[in-house]
């Protein structure tokens, strides 16, 4: 199964979060263009479309009734990126 992801280094945080590039409000390849910020200590992004949030570790809505977002581990070793998928 193909995925598109999108890749986030928080470097206010020096931590890199990865999650789903598709919005679940919209159906859209979207959340590679969000804002990314912080809530209540807790890193998220924001849809560009509509700015519903989204814990980047938890996927969890923030501020709405959608569906949680899938996340996944990162590593940054040697220079390289390594995202964990589970399938």
């Amino acid at each position: 199964m193909d995925k598109q992801i999108a890749i986030f280094n928080f470097t206010r945080e020096k931590a890199w979060y990865t999650c789903q590039n598709l919005c679940p409000n919209k159906m859209e390849m979207v959340l590679s263009r969000g804002m990314i910020g912080e809530e209540n200590m807790e890193a998220k992004v924001a849809c560009p479309l509509h700015k519903n949030t989204f814990s980047l570790k938890t996927g969890k809505n923030l501020n709405g009734a959608l569906d949680a977002i899938a996340t996944y581990p990162v590593k940054i070793e040697d220079a390289f990126v390594y995202v964990g998928f589970s399938e």
